[in-house]
């Protein structure tokens, strides 16, 4: 008799922890549709507005070559990777190879059909020219892969700032993309 009512209270909590985090996320809609959303980032901090499973999806962006994007695995962890545009984009595969693959091999095997574009508190992407230019370059070269020194953040990083960092999650991505942006990030639902 207890077993089902741990069940029963496990499905209330994690009732209650969707319903905040939709709250939240219409929350920070609703504050970067009136101009009120944090525009700064602050040294240390996470994403704005992380991706989401519960993505209330308001505004959808366009993706921009160049651009970092990242999918869940799973509903667990967020791969990351960069947009080339016509549908590719470049990304770390487990095996170590940096490659070239679709909108569709990318999602495949990972949870949902969601892309997310960081984004700064306009729905901009945050862009630089070289972003582009150093994943292309990186395609069909190996990495020596391990999932908390050498991953997809880290290339991801390394497209972005030219710099090998060892970066285990994808918190500390955000706030080194924060950092060299020196602006907020909101993940965005893409528009694929």
């Amino acid at each position: 008799m207890p077993l089902p009512l741990v069940w029963l209270g496990a499905a209330a909590i994690g009732a209650a922890l969707i319903a905040d985090e939709r709250k939240n996320q219409k929350d920070i809609a609703t504050k970067r549709l009136h101009g009120k959303a944090v525009s700064d980032h602050t040294r240390g901090a996470n994403a704005e507005l992380g991706p989401s499973l519960w993505h209330t999806g308001d505004k959808k962006v366009q993706l921009e070559p160049g651009s970092i994007i990242c999918c869940f695995v799973f509903g667990v962890i967020e791969h990351t990777g960069i947009w080339l545009g016509d549908d590719t984009l470049v990304e770390l595969h487990g095996s170590g190879l940096v490659r070239a693959v679709s909108t569709k091999r990318f999602l495949v095997g990972r949870s949902g059909s969601q892309i997310f574009q960081a984004c700064n508190h306009l729905h901009q992407p945050l862009v630089r020219s070289q972003v582009l230019a150093r994943a292309q370059q990186a395609i069909f070269t190996y990495r020596k892969y391990d999932l908390l020194d050498n991953n997809c953040h880290r290339f991801v990083w390394h497209c972005l700032s030219g710099e090998e960092k060892a970066l285990s999650s994808f918190s500390k991505l955000n706030n080194e993309i924060g950092m060299y942006f020196e602006e907020a990030v909101y993940w965005d639902e893409a528009i694929i």
